[in-house]
């Protein structure tokens, strides 16, 4: 593969369908954290590979229509129990709650010869939503991506996770080095004590060059090499929908600011952050985890389209 076609980023991590149960009924939509991740950064303009567990069945033709729709290459890892399937219930406020099919609960990621040419030659390689709890995994994961430049969002799941103290092992024995690492404050709730400004702080003790910490309503801090810089939840027209895509949005956002290397200093890191921002906000404005921007709902709006 060329240097002039290769992908810009590869994503490690899930792909799913999200079986969404609410007052509107049930209807299912393409989904998972690295799918949204991987998708995102398509629509924002990079070239974009994702490796992920796919099944040979309905649901797994389904992500693989998805995908291609969307111009991400596939690159699968075989799915014993058949491709992973969320139940979702959301709440009148947004908020998804998840239970997670066998397959998803024991997701695992092989990396052939077509997975490691494609992070050997990717200008970044983003994480999502891994099984940083099962020590093979995690294993094969750091020999996949050594050398590499690396993003984490460790993005964990209650229903996926079988060892609270093995995932945060797993997780941090992948921290250092890395360029940025994503967490927000459901995450630090669940594997840690709930302090998302001490995590920030250990997390970049561990050795991230940069660490993202989302706060939900309350916006986000990401500090670095350079500083601190802070930003809002991005104010724009219309109603909250659907708040299930924001954290994916987020990381791909960045991950977009960070292809070509990193920012300057704290000018440039706060604009990639207040632009991440107003794309998780532009998200939340429509059903499902596909990445929105401001743009894309200004020319819905005005071309008199509902999604």
């Amino acid at each position: 593969m060329s240097a002039e076609t290769a992908e810009q980023v590869v994503v490690i991590g899930d792909a799913l369908i999200d079986e969404i149960r609410d007052e509107a009924g049930i209807r299912e939509l393409v989904g998972g954290a690295a799918l949204n991740v991987a998708v995102g950064l398509r629509r924002m303009g990079v070239r974009t590979a994702l490796i992920a567990m796919v099944g040979e069945d309905e649901a797994g033709d389904h992500i693989r229509e998805y995908l291609r729709d969307h111009g991400v290459r596939l690159i699968e890892t075989p799915a014993p129990h058949g491709s992973s399937r969320a139940i979702v219930t959301r709440s009148a406020g947004g908020e998804p709650t998840y239970v997670f099919n066998r397959a998803a609960q024991q997701r695992t990621i092989r990396y052939g010869a077509e997975a490691r040419e494609a992070i050997a030659e990717a200008s970044l390689v983003a994480i999502s939503c891994f099984p940083f709890d099962v020590t093979a995994e995690v294993d094969a994961l750091a020999s996949a991506i050594r050398g590499a430049r690396v993003a984490i969002d460790p993005n964990p799941r209650a229903g996926m996770l079988s060892d609270r103290d093995a995932f945060v092992t797993g997780f941090e024995s992948l921290v250092g080095g890395t360029e940025i690492v994503k967490v927000g404050a459901d995450d630090a709730e669940l594997l840690y004590d709930g302090d998302l400004e001490a995590l920030r702080r250990r997390l970049r003790g561990l050795g991230a060059r940069a660490v993202l910490a989302t706060a939900g309503a309350d916006g986000a801090v990401l500090e670095a090499d350079a500083g601190i810089v802070d930003a809002p939840i991005a104010a724009l027209p219309g109603r909250v929908i659907d708040t299930v895509g924001a954290g994916d949005a987020t990381l791909a956002a960045v991950a977009a600011g960070l292809v070509h290397g990193i920012p300057d200093g704290t000018d440039e890191w706060r604009e990639l952050l207040e632009r991440a921002m107003a794309v998780a906000a532009a998200t939340c404005r429509s059903e499902g985890g596909l990445l929105r921007t401001p743009e894309s709902l200004e020319a819905r709006d005005g071309a008199g389209l509902s999604t």
